[in-house]
Parts: C-alpha cells; sequence; structure tokens
C-alpha cells in the first residue's frame, strides 16, 4: 500500500514544476537565521530591566480576584510558614 502510494506521489511530482525562489535555499536560510537571532538579541536585551529598581512592598488590594490573606506578621514571603 505504502509503495502504491509513493509510486503516486512521485508521478505526481515529476508533472509538476516546482514553484520559483526568490533566492536560492542557503540565503533564504541565512536570512531566517539573521531574524532569528536578532529577535533573540532583543530579548536578551531586556532580560533585567524587571531588576532596575527595588521591589515594591506590596499592599493589601481589595480589588485582586486572589488576594493574599495568609501573611504571617510582616513577612510576606510564603515559603516561611
Amino acid at each position: 500500500m505504502l509503495t502504491q502510494l509513493a509510486g503516486v506521489v512521485l508521478a505526481a511530482a515529476e508533472e509538476h514544476d516546482l514553484a520559483p525562489l526568490i533566492a536560492p535555499p542557503f540565503v533564504i536560510g541565512g536570512t531566517m537565521l539573521a531574524a532569528l537571532l536578532l529577535l533573540m538579541f532583543v530579548t536578551v536585551s531586556f532580560m533585567n530591566l524587571g531588576n532596575r529598581h527595588t521591589a515594591v512592598e506590596a499592599s493589601e488590594d481589595p480589588h485582586r480576584q486572589h488576594t493574599n490573606k495568609h501573611l504571617h506578621g510582616d513577612d510576606s514571603a510564603s515559603s516561611n510558614h
């Protein structure tokens, strides 16, 4: 069954011409690699954006859906139970 299907696919592929490319395949691949490297550079450049300012203490916000009502004293860390 698979050999018949492979024969049909090969016969159909021989009848059709390939679509023309705008550049050779290695140029297209190199352009895609350069674009992804540029996106990676932008992502890495914004990695430390959250460390620019000191952390602000969280206040009780009644408009939040799930407020943290399990604070033990002044310590707001969730691992100190």
